[in-house]
């Protein structure tokens, strides 16, 4: 940042359509701040764009100053790669502009919306597709590292359902990524990240959506594994229409539970039926399984993702889940060293898993378990007891571990072997692309992919 004076930065000011941010001005300690409290970089521009023209102006700026660049959109990933330390944060959060066509049933975004947002528009004209299972997060994160949520299993992954980008390049030229424009660059972009350029705008298809037959199942602490257990044994014969989870996690009241969470997106009457087993396993603390609209469902985990708090995530695909498995869970799970920590066990399936691994960049098709654990507290005064608690919980469940992971889910810092597991067997077919289209490394405030010179 030394190198630029005062007329540099004067003339991105007059170039861009957008606010651009520097340290010292007003508004910098809240526009470089991110989901993740623990992360504390200090960017020396963050540029709020309004549209491509800002990006692609923005690109060739930090290109000729020699800048680091990262991109947000939503800012909620947890390893905060949307902010960097003394370089240029191009900030899309800003473009939320989005056009339905019922007709085709196609909407065009611009890569700022929420899902929240994202969901508000479609929910008017009774349409949807997967999108994730926090409605703060943004959109376009969220697809680009594959996406799961609570209508893959009927819809296929975000991505799955991605039908063309814009991006602009590292050279900040904008160009068009589908099936028939650079189809190398939109295989890429569905799962291999923010590696490739600034997607400025998506097409996704939609699909009919009513309301959803939903909600969680609380179990006393004390059952966990074998809730737990029985959740794994319900979800190998659950129909593509049933999205299920279970998690450990401490309500607002301060009770420690064992939810078992479902989402039924087909007739809600077939999903009352299919879902009584389930509500019907042990002796539930609490069933609010219910008729609801599928918005109201992907908002009813918001309040534990609060923004400003402290958070440190660790996850990866479990290669299966036997009962010494469930008993780890159930041990960490009752011991928790700060409350609002928490872990989650997803159950891809579907036509997620009946899509190639080969097809799209995110290469985990036939994973059946996703482990995610959560450590989350109010302050930094926290971080030891948290810290500790997530990685000696880790620890005993590697053996359960396989070698991939929900890139989405990955935190800051992570070893070199854990990103290429992210990516799996595409690994190096996402290296060929990348050395197209980025061979200079220009974007790697992400979960990088690594070729050659960018190496």
């Amino acid at each position: 940042m030394t190198s630029l004076t005062d007329g540099q930065v004067a003339e991105l000011r007059a170039t861009v359509r957008g606010q651009v941010i520097a340290r010292g001005d007003s508004e910098y300690d809240t526009a470089r701040r991110v989901f993740n409290a623990m992360i504390d970089r200090r960017p020396a521009l963050i540029v709020r764009c309004t549209g491509a023209a800002d990006v692609m102006a923005s690109v060739r700026f930090a290109r000729e100053g020699g800048l680091v660049v990262s991109v947000r959109s939503g800012g909620h990933g947890v390893a905060g790669l949307a902010v960097c330390d003394d370089g240029l944060v191009i900030d899309l959060s800003g473009m939320k502009t989005m056009r339905i066509d019922p007709r085709r049933r196609v909407a065009r975004c611009d890569p700022g919306l929420t899902l929240a947002e994202f969901d508000r528009e479609t929910e008017a004209f009774g349409l949807a597709t997967t999108m994730g299972t926090i409605s703060m997060t943004g959109i376009t994160g969220l697809t680009l590292g594959g996406g799961l949520g609570w209508l893959m299993g009927k819809h296929g992954l975000a991505c799955d359902n991605l039908i063309s980008a814009d991006v602009v390049t590292a050279e900040g030229k904008l160009l068009v990524a589908s099936e028939e424009e650079n189809a190398d660059l939109f295989w890429a972009l569905r799962g291999g990240g923010g590696n490739f350029g600034v997607v400025t705008s998506l097409e996704f298809w939609l699909y009919d959506q009513g309301p959803v037959f939903a909600g969680l199942v609380a179990h006393a602490i004390t059952d966990c594994a074998a809730a737990l257990g029985f959740l794994r044994d319900f979800a190998r014969s659950a129909p593509d229409e049933l999205a299920l989870m279970g998690a450990v996690l401490t309500l607002p009241d301060g009770l420690t539970i064992t939810g078992l969470a479902g989402c039924y997106s087909g007739d809600v009457k077939k999903g009352e039926r299919v879902l009584l087993p389930l509500r019907s396993f042990g002796k539930p603390l609490v069933d609010q399984f219910q008729v609801m609209p599928y918005t109201a469902f992907q908002r009813v985990m918001d309040w534990w993702a609060e923004p400003g708090k402290q958070h440190y995530w660790r996850s990866g695909f479990l290669k299966e889940l036997p009962d010494n498995t469930l008993g780890v869970l159930a041990k960490y799970g009752a011991n928790k060293a700060i409350r609002r920590s928490a872990f989650g066990v997803e159950f891809p399936g579907g036509k997620a898993s009946k899509i190639a691994p080969d097809a799209t960049a995110f290469v985990h098709r036939k994973a059946k378990y996703n482990f995610l654990l959560l450590g989350s507290w109010d302050d930094a005064a926290g971080n030891a007891a948290g810290m500790k608690w997530v990685n000696d919980f880790w620890e005993e469940m590697k053996p359960s571990i396989g070698e991939g992971v929900y890139v989405n889910y990955l935190g800051a810092d992570e070893p070199a072997e854990r990103v290429k597991g992210a990516y799996g067997a595409n690994y190096v077919r996402l290296q060929a692309v990348k050395a197209k289209y980025d061979p200079e490394n220009f974007f790697r405030m992400n979960q990088n992919i690594r070729t050659g010179k960018a190496a």
